[in-house]
């Protein structure tokens, strides 16, 4: 594949951003409140709005700022929380990313790719303990070819096993040009995920010295070219520590804005991971713009606040006491029961950490963490109905944005939570998951929905499965 960046340019104004967050520090109270009731109404906020929210240094206006993240988080999502667990395939690269363990230069990294047994192994142990949905993770080399990737995301469909099977695979891999986008796109993959990193360009540079990954402009025109492509469910995200997360925030509301504009579709989720310590890498250990606690809990509600409509994702890379507090402000999807070495799912052992590409934080089962979500009134959710029924792109917007999604989210939420409770879980966990399901199924309004979700649960309770709305 040949990198052409002919006629790109970069939708991310440097000099614009940095002004508006100079010209937005100590916003007054009204005006925090006028935006967040903005937000609250559902309506993405513009640059100088957002640019506002990341401003405020006054105590009292955070906590205005998160308790409005948590609102709208309720209005439009509801307490449900989506499950997914990555799968690395192989951690090959060409690339030198210098806070990044797969670099081409890190001796320490000990090099793999899944083989096909391998591949349906590790799938195997994920269906066997309940996982729906994956995203499939890929390091940048020639042999991770646009074929490859469509071969191993169609064995992971292929691959039925006891009581389940994966419904939903997303992709985390290198850019591509626009037939090897379409490639991919037509094994029926679900969102396409590429991080920019960091959206500062001479940070970017610096970072990236080698590799098809130092092109600033191919990596930030990939989604176009899968938008092109006819891949409308995309994820975008920055590397919390690379830079200034007051940037990273600007950054990532500025490729939701320049979507939106060409392409009349917004990304379907945003993430914003800390930067953690990997093996054979010293740059992890001391990040330069490192990110605290409470810095990252208030970049979370402002980016909830400023894409009211976009999934947001809390990755196992945040320690348990992190996520448990963040989810309050706008997460609506997170992993769980995690592994991110190469073949590690079938075949744990001491290999693990060098072929992982940094160190997770939260390493709990998928059952203790659903035990937990639903202990804390949250609605674990293994949902891939929009996908299946056509909901992506414009036609989700149509949906997401004035917040009728919930009418969904909610009794398939219901209906894949009990499918779980009555394949996978341990005994704790059905009985806590069951109390849940009847409080939440009691609080339906909608007469008609409440009666069909209670046909269904009791349909799933005499053996039926993959029931959704």
């Amino acid at each position: 594949m040949k990198i052409s960046i002919e006629g790109v340019k970069s939708f991310i104004p440097t000099a614009e951003i940095n002004a508006l967050l100079a010209a937005n520090s100590h916003p007054s109270e009204s005006r925090i409140r006028d935006i967040i009731a903005k937000s609250l109404d559902k309506h993405r906020l513009n640059p100088d709005e957002t640019a506002a929210l990341i401003s405020v240094t006054d105590p009292e206006l955070k906590q205005l700022i998160l308790e409005g993240a948590h609102t709208l988080k309720e209005r439009i999502y509801g307490n449900r929380i989506v499950l997914f667990a990555p799968l690395y395939v192989g951690n090959e690269c060409i690339n030198d990313c210098v806070y990044c363990g797969f670099r081409i230069s890190n001796k320490e990294c000990h090099r793999a790719t899944l083989s096909h047994a391998d591949l349906i192994a590790e799938t195997q142990a994920l269906v066997e303990t309940g996982h729906k949905r994956l995203i499939m993770v890929y390091g940048e080399h020639p042999m991770y070819s646009p074929e490859y990737i469509a071969e191993t995301v169609q064995t992971v469909y292929d691959t039925k096993y006891k009581k389940g099977e994966i419904r939903r695979v997303n992709i985390n891999a290198a850019p591509m040009d626009t037939e090897g986008f379409r490639t991919v796109k037509s094994v029926g993959i679900g969102t396409y995920q590429i991080f920019q990193e960091t959206y500062h360009e001479e940070t970017y540079n610096k970072l990236h010295p080698r590799g098809p990954k130092s092109s600033f402009l191919w990596r930030l025109d990939g989604l176009d070219r899968a938008m092109q492509a006819g891949i409308d469910d995309l994820g975008i995200g920055a590397l919390m520590g690379l830079y200034d997360w007051h940037f990273e925030v600007m950054g990532l509301l500025y490729h939701t804005i320049h979507l939106e504009e060409r392409f009349g579709v917004g990304p379907h989720t945003i993430s914003f991971p800390r930067i953690e310590p990997a093996i054979g890498t010293d740059f992890t250990a001391h990040p330069p713009y490192q990110v605290s606690d409470e810095d990252f809990k208030l970049l979370v509600a402002i980016l909830r606040l400023s894409v009211p409509y976009t999934g947001m994702i809390l990755t196992a890379r945040e320690p348990i006491a992190i996520r448990n507090e963040i989810l309050r402000y706008g997460v609506s999807q997170i992993d769980a029961g995690s592994s991110i070495g190469v073949g590690d799912y079938a075949h744990k052992n001491d290999e693990s950490k060098s072929k992982s590409q940094f160190v997770l934080g939260d390493t709990r089962s998928l059952d203790d963490v659903i035990y937990e979500l639903a202990q804390g009134g949250y609605i674990p959710s293994f949902c891939t109905s929009c996908y299946r029924a056509g909901r992506t792109g414009e036609h989700f917007m149509e949906f997401a944005v004035p917040g009728f999604v919930k009418r969904f989210c909610t009794p398939n939420a219901l209906l894949t939570f009990a499918e779980y409770l009555y394949d996978f879980s341990s005994e704790r966990t059905l009985k806590t998951g069951l109390e849940l399901i009847s409080r939440e199924t009691n609080k339906i309004e909608d007469a008609k929905m409440k009666s069909s979700v209670i046909e269904k649960l009791a349909q799933m309770q005499e053996g039926k499965r993959d029931l959704y709305y």
